[in-house]
């Protein structure tokens, strides 16, 4: 499904764009008509953490839309200068205020009907103490059996959580990768 455009204006000179195929490329980009500036739009990054102690994860209650009052995992977007770890563990210390020790990657997550690519790292926490950001009503943590599953604000989080959990009860922890529709 194509996603509809958002560039309406030329960065560079503040013309309308017109979606058409560049002479030496093979889709559609904004380009414009004034200066031929030719502009990309590509999937942003969405990187986050699953903080644990001993069986359970760490959650955050959003205070913003979209999905305001469902539970998370600490994530939001990548900013420019920052890894994709720097950027997972600035997001978990502005949401949860949470101290971590970061993991390796967890899962690389497609979701291409938004544009975005989701990308969890595993993180230990270092304490329970925690100050939650403005963007988070509270924090709480869960085990599997208490988790709030038709809480959850995000598919994305779902499957990240499905595969910690059983990853967690087989004793073995790899990188996942799957397209979310």
């Amino acid at each position: 499904m194509p996603l509809t455009p958002r560039i309406k204006h030329c960065r560079a000179c503040g013309t309308p764009v017109a979606y058409r195929v560049p002479a030496d490329d093979n889709r559609e980009r904004a380009v414009c008509p004034a200066c031929h500036e030719v502009h990309y739009e590509n999937p942003l990054n969405v990187v986050g953490t699953v903080p644990h102690w001993e069986d359970k994860v760490l959650l955050c209650r959003r205070n913003i839309e979209p999905q305001r009052g469902l539970w998370t995992l600490p994530a939001g977007f990548m900013e420019l200068g920052e890894t994709t770890a720097e950027g997972a563990l600035r997001e978990t210390v502005e949401e949860a205020g949470a101290a971590i020790e970061m993991l390796p990657l967890y899962t690389v997550l497609n979701v291409v009907r938004a544009g975005q690519v989701h990308l969890f790292y595993r993180a230990a926490l270092q304490h329970l103490r925690f100050d939650p950001g403005p963007e988070t009503i509270e924090v709480q943590l869960f085990s599997e059996a208490d988790l709030p599953w038709h809480e959850l604000a995000f598919r994305t989080v779902r499957v990240t959580l499905e595969h910690y959990f059983a990853d967690r009860r087989n004793g073995q922890f790899g990188v996942h990768h799957s397209d979310i529709a």
